[in-house]
């Protein structure tokens, strides 16, 4: 019977079986899925790759480079990997919520080791700072009393919306940037923290922010404090850049400090992602201040219920790096040293930026790109400018006027000032 039905099928006229192929197509389980927009970094990339101009310059890459544009390994985490690898150390699980070498030594970085927070501080290991804030807005969806809304500045890092909307909570926006100063809008900041419906939660960069580089003042930021507790909101912090940005750590933790101080029970999210550059190890933590030391229990064991499902337990070789790091005094102050090299190398190129803006003639005000701190700066520069700067000069970066300083050595921030003079003036 098989060849019967072998020849029966041999029959079957091209019309039909070409109709029944076409409706499989269709009735596909997938047909639905839209095509997703390209992301804005990647074209970027792309495009870049694509010049064949041996002169060009990538400004839209999101992580530190050295003065010759290569990626940069720090000698620290070259000593402290080796160190990791010599000690011949199994390959176990962590705990859910990681390494406590290394957690504990994250919290203490970021609160201070005088700091009343440490005894009441469920801390958890996450992957990077990503992680960490989508932990947080995973545990502020489902245990946060008020409404499950947050609020982020405007712009904020272009992650921040998509992870909050992720973990369920809306997303709103607060004043931030002034495009008129190209510096903070503090009092458009301060009456949306005020106008705010009571108990909101609002994100705030602890320091660097991400993409426009300005920040608020020490003065400034008590200012905001004292708005956030007269309205009862909640503070979530994301620290990115701590020592990266000004090249000191207890500096770029000022705003973590004061408002833990002034008795808010905040969260945090910490990424060593750009101050160790540990990019691709995905080394993070998430942590809330917690009432008191039955409070840190149970929030304890909520965070490792989020984790479990989420991914069980976090990777152990990046977290034994920085740990390694943290806590051995020779190793953590070389650390501090490079971590103020690179600070130092990133304020260099905005200044010699400026200088040279300046010295071309621009009768435009260039002090801000001296004033923003951190690998980003928000340069004023309006999409068709950057399109300008892209097609005639070779120059990539966001349409938004965002560059990162990091891709700007001694070797191009001539022709990139020049470029920049010829489409601004």
């Amino acid at each position: 019977m098989l060849p019967a039905l072998r020849i029966a099928s041999r029959r079957v006229p091209a019309v039909r079986r070409s109709a029944a192929f076409q409706a499989a197509r269709a009735a596909s389980t997938w047909a639905n899925v839209p095509q997703g927009p390209p992301d804005a970094i990647l074209g970027i990339t792309e495009a870049f790759k694509a010049d064949s101009f041996d002169k060009k310059i990538n400004l839209g890459v999101g992580a530190y480079r050295d003065d010759k544009g290569k990626p940069y390994v720090l000698p620290s985490v070259r000593t402290a990997e080796e160190k990791v690898i010599a000690s011949r150390l199994n390959k176990e699980y962590a705990g859910i919520t990681g390494l406590p070498d290394f957690t504990k030594a994250a919290a203490v970085l970021a609160y201070g080791k005088d700091s009343s927070a440490l005894d009441r501080l469920v801390i958890t290991q996450s992957i990077s700072g990503t992680g960490a804030l989508r932990i947080g807005a995973a545990f502020l969806e489902r245990f946060y009393p008020g409404a499950k809304k947050i609020y982020i500045p405007t712009p904020s890092w272009a992650n921040h919306g998509a992870v909050f909307k992720d973990a369920g909570l809306e997303v709103e926006k607060y004043r931030y940037y002034d495009k008129k100063t190209i510096g903070l809008d503090f009092q458009g900041m301060l009456a949306d923290i005020k106008a705010a419906p009571k108990g909101s939660i609002f994100l705030f960069h602890a320091c660097a922010h991400n993409p426009t580089g300005v920040d608020p003042t020490e003065t400034q930021w008590k200012e905001i404090s004292d708005a956030v507790k007269e309205a009862g909101h909640y503070a979530f912090f994301d620290m990115a850049y701590q020592g990266f940005a000004s090249g000191n750590t207890d500096k770029d933790a000022f705003a973590v400090r004061h408002f833990v101080k002034e008795g808010h029970n905040i969260c945090l999210a910490q990424s060593f992602a750009k101050n160790m550059g540990l990019y691709g190890e995905r080394v993070g933590a998430f942590s809330i201040v917690a009432e008191d030391a039955d409070e840190k229990k149970r929030i304890d064991s909520q965070i490792k219920i989020l984790v479990r499902p989420l991914y069980s337990n976090p990777p152990v070789h990046g977290a034994r790096i920085a740990s390694q790091i943290l806590n051995d005094p020779a190793l953590y102050e070389q650390w501090l040293v490079e971590v103020k090299e690179m600070a130092d190398r990133i304020i260099s190129m905005r200044a010699l930026l400026k200088e040279n803006l300046e010295k071309l003639g621009s009768k435009h005000d260039w002090s801000h790109i001296t004033s923003q701190i951190g690998m980003f700066a928000y340069t004023g520069l309006e999409p068709a400018q950057m399109d300008a700067l892209a097609q005639e000069h070779s120059v990539y970066a966001t349409k938004d006027g965002r560059i990162s300083v990091a891709g700007i050595t001694s070797e191009n921030v001539g022709r990139l000032a020049e470029a920049i003079y010829k489409v601004k003036g």
